[in-house]
């Protein structure tokens, strides 16, 4: 209780609905809101940096520049890797079901289409590819919500819509409904659904985006940009929501269990922002995460320490800190992800920005040749805190050496169909 009391305190940075920002807000929808936001010039500049790094040719991340070849297998025909694809190609036919002509043009793209690296969490409405959820029918939100269910885990599609309801939920304490809603989302279908062939789907909006892609009952689902501001509702119907707050116990419990020396190590930087960062670790909106929107080629070092130098115990928690920023996957398909960050533990790295005491604003990082999660505490974007505070929270999820959004699968099955 006393922790969500504190989490509650957000309501003390609410801002005033008098303030020249409130005002625009409330009487703005998504597309005025985004006219008077892209007119601002950081905002302008953001844009067209992302313009520039969407027109690289895609390469993946990397630690160095130079991606890690033959990491991603492509599973043999029939091997079954855990993606509960027919309940997905169900759940995708009943979508098209329900999507008029005009809506159809729009839902589709091909597989290997561009618009996969286009998404964006920030509130903004520039990338608008697919169909916009607000302006859908009931029966087609209905539709694509059963896909998204169908493709993720009990615990991983709860989360997903905790996401979307926070959105909501903060578009109603601070007047601004019209542009953060429970349906300010944009939804696409990448391919033909099919139990054989690849396909995928994107969803993505503010504080939520997932990037998701099957072949046959193998899936890769990343990126994937999870959010919560506030992470917690405190009145409504949806009252009791909390997100993110057992990867928030179980990283402080890991950096409590190290000694002092460790704790130095891990701890990249003291504070969370300032003169000590470098420019590439820093970002006046994406704050201290580094593998988010547009970032599908970045190079990102290994920080921190090895974890196989952990004790067993601490090992262990690395391992539910993965377990808890993956468990969008199915459970099969989780495993088999678990088993694939095992056979690369040995260049797994894990690292810390900020305090780690209870109510101490944090960022970690694990990060490993197949895969790399970022949890960030931020600052206030619609609320009025200055500092990052544990109520704003950031989490991602990428698969570096160039399988963001299946990418390297597809290609290895490309190049198998072609070889026959």
């Amino acid at each position: 209780m006393e922790e969500s009391q504190q989490r509650a305190g957000f309501r003390e940075y609410i801002p005033p609905r008098d303030t020249q920002r409130s005002r625009n807000l409330a009487e703005s929808d998504t597309y005025q809101w985004t006219k008077l936001r892209c007119a601002e010039p950081f905002v302008a500049g953001w844009i067209k940096h992302w313009e520039e790094l969407y027109n690289e040719p895609y390469k993946g991340i990397t630690t160095d520049g130079s991606v890690i070849s033959n990491i991603h297998r492509l599973a043999e025909e029939g091997e079954d890797l855990g993606a509960p694809t027919a309940e997905m190609v169900k759940a995708a036919q009943n979508v098209l079901d329900f999507t008029s002509p005009e809506q159809g043009r729009a839902l589709i793209r091909p597989v290997d289409a561009p618009e996969w690296r286009s998404w964006i969490n920030p509130e903004l409405y520039i990338y608008r590819h697919g169909v916009r959820l607000e302006e859908s029918t009931e029966e087609l939100n209905t539709a694509i919500h059963g896909l998204i269910q169908a493709s993720l885990s009990p615990a991983g599609y709860e989360k997903a819509n905790g996401c979307m309801k926070v959105n909501r939920f903060l578009g109603e304490i601070v007047d601004g409904r019209r542009v953060l809603n429970e349906r300010s989302y944009n939804f696409v279908i990448f391919g033909t659904p099919s139990e054989k062939e690849p396909w995928g789907w994107q969803l993505f909006g503010h504080h939520f985006c997932m990037n998701c892609f099957v072949v046959g009952k193998q899936m890769t689902i990343s990126p994937v940009f999870m959010g919560a501001e506030p992470n917690i509702i405190d009145e409504g119907p949806d009252k009791g929501i909390e997100l993110f707050t057992d990867q928030e116990k179980t990283a402080l419990k890991l950096m409590q269990s190290m000694d002092p020396a460790m704790q130095k190590d891990l701890r990249i930087y003291t504070h969370l922002n300032g003169p000590e960062f470098p420019s590439w670790r820093y970002h006046r909106a994406d704050q201290r995460h580094v593998g988010g929107a547009f970032q599908d080629n970045k190079v990102i070092p290994y920080e921190g320490i090895n974890v196989a130098t952990f004790s067993e115990f601490q090992q262990d928690l690395v391992r539910k800190l993965l377990i808890l920023g993956l468990n969008y996957l199915p459970e099969k398909a989780l495993a088999a992800k678990m088993e694939e960050i095992s056979a690369h533990w040995a260049q797994t790295y894990f690292c810390w920005i900020g305090g780690f005491q209870g109510a101490d604003a944090f960022y970690y990082k694990v990060h490993s040749p197949v895969v790399m999660v970022e949890f960030d505490h931020h600052s206030g974007v619609f609320l009025n805190n200055k500092d990052p505070l544990p109520f704003h929270i950031h989490t991602l999820v990428r698969t570096p050496n160039g399988n963001d959004y299946g990418k390297e699968l597809l290609r290895q099955y490309q190049e198998r169909q072609g070889s026959k």
